[in-house]
């Protein structure tokens, strides 16, 4: 608890004054300044005082007026009221309005009063405490530190999150699964406006169909069967936060209408109930998918497509980044060493030659783990090419390209492709750059299926 706490006592009247002071010289870690006006604590709030003890009546101006003054000057100050008044309705306005207690003039006000100053001791303690835990949360996800690299792809990323954080737009993060979705979502709340409200994340993908809605929008009692008790959603519990939704090209159609509405009209109401509650929640999304071609499929709602897009943030697959995979190769052995309190390692001349030739299907995600596996079968302080496991669970109708013919890895790659753009042959041939000719000269060599529709062109 903190100790030399500063105090403003403000009191007309004397006697009640010498009371103050005997009361509050009962603990040596109270800093006192005594006050006979309103105004003359207003003045002298510069001097930051953790607590105010105000009498309710003063000569110049109302408690109600100085309460407020102390509250626009910074709303962290505990104030409590001490009154000789008795009126309930007196106390509920002031605690409403952000007094931290009411106490009446009578024979327990001494021990009342070291009461409530001792719990209001305890709260800032509690509130510097959270401060300092955001404070670390903010650092612990700035931009660099948290996602390594420098590559140019990355950088445009960079430049794209920094525009992010001073508003309140939508940002849709898309990107291949293991590339750090999340951890972007996380880096711009944290460095947002909204950083001290919660980040509230939600895997779509990871909720059975049949209670997303509950889980999103929340539920009353009795809505459903097993709803024995209230639930609050998770729209809710991101009140004056940011909610993630991740793998948002999961959701069903049916609840796509819901989520638009909630988000164009800034409520919810929970599953089973009549009331509305009003939302102030950023949105943040994910996904994997390509939501444009999903809205051409009929899978995505158009309307809830334009009001997510916002400001979209693509993160390049690991493969493209260049020599980020040695930057990040280096900062996840580094950070693995120091948490298993292990030597310093590093990685051979071979070693970061086989690290720089694997594609990571897996992206980030795959790569931490390979250096982490390849820190604990090393023998010495170095990690040689043979400590390099790749584990990758993709055949190679996913790409993996290790002891591939040319043709082998022609064929692999249009494999790979027609099945990401779900057998599009003109689409493939477009982002492959050669005719449809040549992609149905090779699955005819290899007798590839295509589906009805590509097989009627």
């Amino acid at each position: 608890m903190e100790k030399n706490i500063r105090i403003f006592a403000v009191e007309d009247d004397p006697t009640y004054l010498k009371f103050l002071e005997y009361v509050l010289s009962l603990n040596p870690d109270f800093e006192v300044f005594f006050y006979s006006t309103g105004t003359d604590c207003i003045k002298n709030l510069h001097l930051k005082p953790s607590i105010i003890i105000l009498d309710y009546t003063l000569p110049d101006i109302s408690g109600d007026e100085v309460l407020a003054k102390v509250k626009n000057f910074d709303p962290a100050i505990q104030v409590i009221i001490v009154s000789g008044q008795e009126k309930i309705g007196t106390a509920v306005h002031l605690l409403k309005h952000g007094a931290y207690d009411y106490i009446i003039k009578n024979e327990d006000t001494k021990d009342l009063l070291l009461n409530a100053i001792n719990n209001a001791r305890k709260s800032l303690s509690l509130s510097l405490e959270v401060q300092s835990l955001r404070s670390e949360l903010s650092e612990k996800y700035d931009f660099e530190n948290i996602i390594t690299g420098n590559s140019n792809a990355m950088k445009n990323v960079f430049a794209l999150m920094k525009k992010a954080v001073n508003n309140n737009i939508t940002v849709s993060i898309t990107g291949e699964t293991g590339t750090g979705k999340e951890l972007i979502a996380k880096s711009i709340h944290y460095n947002s406006l909204r950083k001290k409200g919660p980040f509230v994340p939600v895997n779509i993908a990871a909720i059975p169909r049949e209670l997303i809605e509950s889980e999103l929008f929340g539920h009353e009692k009795g809505a459903f069967t097993g709803a024995v008790t209230r639930r609050i959603g998770k729209f809710e519990e991101a009140q004056n936060g940011t909610i993630f939704l991740d793998e948002i090209g999961e959701m069903d159609m049916n609840l796509q209408a819901k989520l638009l509405r909630v988000i164009q009209e800034k409520e919810v109401t929970r599953v089973g109930g009549n009331n509305t509650i009003k939302l102030d929640v950023r949105v943040l999304v994910a996904t994997n998918k390509d939501l444009a071609e999903e809205v051409k499929k009929s899978r995505f709602r158009e309307d809830l497509y334009y009001r997510l897009l916002g400001l979209p943030i693509l993160v390049p697959p690991l493969r493209e980044r260049g020599n980020d995979v040695i930057i990040l190769a280096q900062h996840f052995l580094t950070e693995f060493c120091r948490e298993n309190k292990m030597q310093d390692l590093r990685f051979t001349k071979n070693a970061i030659e086989k690290l720089l030739k694997y594609h990571y299907p897996g992206n980030v995600r795959e790569l931490k783990s390979i250096v982490e596996l390849a820190a604990v079968l090393s023998d010495g302080p170095e990690i040689d090419e043979d400590d390099i496991r790749y584990n990758s669970i993709m055949d190679d109708k996913k790409l993996n390209f290790e002891e591939l013919t040319l043709r082998e890895y022609n064929f692999a790659i249009i494999r790979h492709m027609l099945e990401k753009y779900d057998n599009n042959v003109l689409k493939v041939a477009k982002k492959l750059d050669i005719g449809k000719s040549t992609i149905y000269r090779y699955l005819k060599e290899i007798d590839y299926k295509l589906n009805g529709d590509e097989q009627k062109k």
